[in-house]
């Protein structure tokens, strides 16, 4: 299937790893104009040596500033963004009896604001031109408690009503905005969640992985790609109906209907 992402300009915030990296590959390998942004400047020379064509950008985006430095940065270099994929930012992984209010401060700061400081500039050029496609990579951990997640998973479930209410806003003028929301997911950041969920049992993190596997129907974790493949459809015209919704990447694991 053709997605016409050919000549699109696309920029991944967390694109050096993960996630986003694989969306980096997808998304120039349907003929895209692809920047990348990381906080790490090694990180993202690793990922550009990977990613023939792409170009990267080094910002903190928990900065309102530098958040819209990239943006002009990247429309200045390529073009005005048509696609924005948000991929950046996770919060750190802190038992409940551990939580504190500047720890729940900076988890907000990590997740929520990383997104909403590069959504808001994007999604208002977006609009002012008639076009564009937003999509959030989230995470279940808004939908789903944990007493090891409270604090990124309000972050998560902030953005979730974020994604869905800036999409209503913007639907008129022809911005679509959607929340993806994948389970467990074979990159580093749930490597961190599985060495936090393997101390607080007391078990290894072999153990902890095993355990998890069970909990998944499907029977494996997602791979990056598996989500860069509905990230690239989401943003394509293929799905120029799909808006202001939440989609779960989770194997069958939580079987809700909302």
């Amino acid at each position: 299937m053709d997605l016409g992402l050919k000549d699109k300009v696309v920029l991944i915030t967390g694109g050096s790893k993960g996630i986003g990296y694989a969306c980096a590959e997808l998304f120039l390998q349907e003929g895209a104009r692809v920047a990348i942004c990381s906080r790490s400047q090694s990180n993202i020379d690793t990922a550009l040596s990977g990613l023939a064509g792409a170009r990267g950008y080094t910002a903190d985006l928990t900065s309102d500033a530098q958040a819209l430095a990239v943006v002009d940065k990247v429309e200045a270099d390529i073009g005005p963004i048509d696609i924005l994929v948000n991929s950046a930012g996770a919060a750190a992984r802190t038992p409940a009896d551990e939580l504190t209010p500047a720890i729940w401060r900076t988890a907000m700061d990590a997740k929520y604001f990383s997104y909403i400081n590069a959504i808001d500039p994007v999604i208002k050029r977006m609009g002012a031109r008639g076009s564009g496609a937003v999509i959030n990579v989230i995470g279940n951990g808004g939908k789903i408690a944990s007493p090891f997640h409270l604090a990124g998973g309000s972050a998560n479930a902030a953005l979730m009503l974020a994604s869905v209410g800036l999409a209503n806003a913007y639907a008129g003028r022809g911005v679509r905005v959607v929340g993806l929301n994948p389970g467990l997911t074979e990159t580093g950041r749930v490597a961190e969640g599985l060495k936090a969920a393997a101390k607080a049992s007391g078990s290894t993190q072999e153990e902890a992985l095993a355990d998890a596997l069970k909990r998944i129907p499907i029977g494996r974790m997602a791979s990056p790609a598996d989500i860069a493949n509905v990230v690239a459809f989401l943003s394509s015209a293929r799905a120029s109906y799909v808006t202001g919704v939440v989609i779960s990447m989770d194997g069958a694991q939580v079987p809700v209907v909302v």
